[in-house]
C-alpha cells in the first residue's frame, strides 16, 4: 500500500529557491520513489525536475508546500524539509 504525507517549510529569508539550492532540492527528491510535489504562490512543480523548480520561481520566505506518495514519502519529506533547513 501507497503512504502520502504532507508537509510545509519555510525558506529561509535570505535564499530563494534559484540554481543552487534548486538543484540540491532536486538531486535530494531524486533519491527517493515517491512522487513528490512542491507548492508555492499558487504554482505547483514536480519536485524532481529542476527546471519546474526554477520556474515556481520561490523567493526567500516562501512557504513550499510539500506532497508526496510512495512508500518512501515520508522520509522523502523529512529529508527535503532538512535540505530546505540546511539553505541558511
Amino acid at each position: 500500500m501507497s503512504a502520502s504525507s504532507e508537509t510545509t517549510v519555510q525558506l529561509p529569508a535570505s535564499v530563494a529557491l534559484h540554481a543552487r539550492p534548486a538543484a540540491q532540492f532536486v538531486r535530494t527528491a531524486v533519491g527517493f520513489h515517491a512522487s513528490i510535489t512542491v507548492a508555492a504562490d499558487g504554482r505547483e512543480a514536480d519536485a524532481k525536475s529542476l527546471l519546474s523548480i526554477l520556474a515556481l520561481g520561490a523567493e526567500g520566505g516562501s512557504e513550499l508546500r510539500l506532497t508526496a506518495s510512495g512508500d518512501d514519502a515520508p522520509l522523502a519529506l523529512d529529508a527535503l524539509r532538512d535540505c530546505v533547513a540546511a539553505f541558511d
